[in-house]
């Protein structure tokens, strides 16, 4: 056992990343019973809807999941509220402050992670009391920190400063990115971008073929503005590109957004208008797999990879 698999009575340190649109109980459960720990992603839910998965996830595994709270989404109290009264001991909070909602969920039996961008976050989310740390990189899809800084660089700087555990995201899809990051110092990995393209993800199959379809620089981060996130090159991140030749305001930026263009694009499966969050990862993706046996190639890969280099000798 090590940091991770001991705070979460989990077989692996592998932490399925709750992604908005893509983390149902479906997916949670199959990667807790994979021996990691499923996230259902309470992001892109109405409460009454995250109970529904909560109740289901339980129901689907005996295994130790979590819940992903981005603490600055509507609803955060209800939401709050249901966590505790379904029993979820394990949450994951991000986008937010974690002083708002730490104590409140340690007080009642959860273990606490928050994700960071930087070691500055990370320092103040240990001060506010949580378990661990997600540091995710800038490879990471979806909304990203300010900071642009890699994984690579990003997880030997913050072992330096915690003393808690650290787990690892941001382009991380195999068992040989996982050893990589470990031997930086991380004690576990999040990942997101495999799991999305699983038969388990809650997604749409079109986004599902896409991640697949995606080439190196197929992604880019941008919208920095308003919210920093890393989109597959479609039609709708070229819209916002030539918006931004014409040095757009951002209550400019905000029009063209509009509402719900993440879901149209990978809930409901419009590849040219919808907002397709994935990591510059997917380039290695090349086949939707079922979660477990994601898991299962991502250990062999870890324990062949870390074999070679015991055997490497210069």
């Amino acid at each position: 056992m090590n940091k991770i698999t001991e705070l979460f009575k989990i077989k692996y340190p592998i932490i399925q990343g709750g992604m908005i649109w893509n983390s149902g109980y479906k997916l949670a459960s199959a990667v807790s019973n994979a021996g990691g720990l499923g996230l259902i992603g309470a992001g892109s839910m109405y409460p009454d809807v995250l109970r529904g998965h909560i109740q289901k996830c339980k129901k689907a595994t005996s295994k130790p999941f979590g819940v992903n709270v981005p603490m600055l989404y509507p609803n955060i109290d209800e939401i709050m509220k249901i966590i505790v009264e379904e029993g979820v001991k394990i949450v994951f909070t991000s986008a937010g402050n974690p002083k708002t909602w730490t104590s409140f969920l340690k007080d009642n039996g959860i273990t606490v992670v928050h994700v960071v961008s930087s070691s500055v976050f990370a320092l103040k989310a240990q001060d506010a009391g949580v378990d661990a740390v997600v540091a995710e990189g800038f490879e990471a899809g979806g909304h990203n920190g300010r900071e642009e800084t890699t994984t690579l660089t990003l997880i030997p700087i913050v072992k330096e400063k915690i003393t808690i555990p650290l787990i690892a995201a941001g382009g991380i899809a195999s068992g040989r990115g996982m050893l990589a990051v470990m031997t930086l110092g991380a004690d576990g990995v999040q990942v997101g971008s495999r799991f999305a393209a699983s038969i388990e993800s809650s997604a749409h199959d079109n986004f599902k073929e896409t991640i697949v379809n995606v080439k190196e620089g197929g992604t880019q981060l941008t919208l920095k503005e308003l919210a920093p996130v890393r989109l597959i090159k479609n039609k709708f991140y070229q819209d916002v590109q030539d918006l931004y030749e014409k040095c757009p305001t951002k209550e400019e930026l905000v029009v063209l957004l509009g509402r719900a263009r993440s879901k149209r694009g990978m809930f409901e499966g419009d590849l040219v208008e919808g907002e397709l969050e994935i990591g510059q990862i997917a380039g290695i993706i090349h086949e939707i797999k079922p979660a477990a046996k994601i898991v299962e190639e991502m250990i062999s890969d870890f324990e062949k990879a870390r074999e070679e280099v015991t055997n490497f000798q210069f």
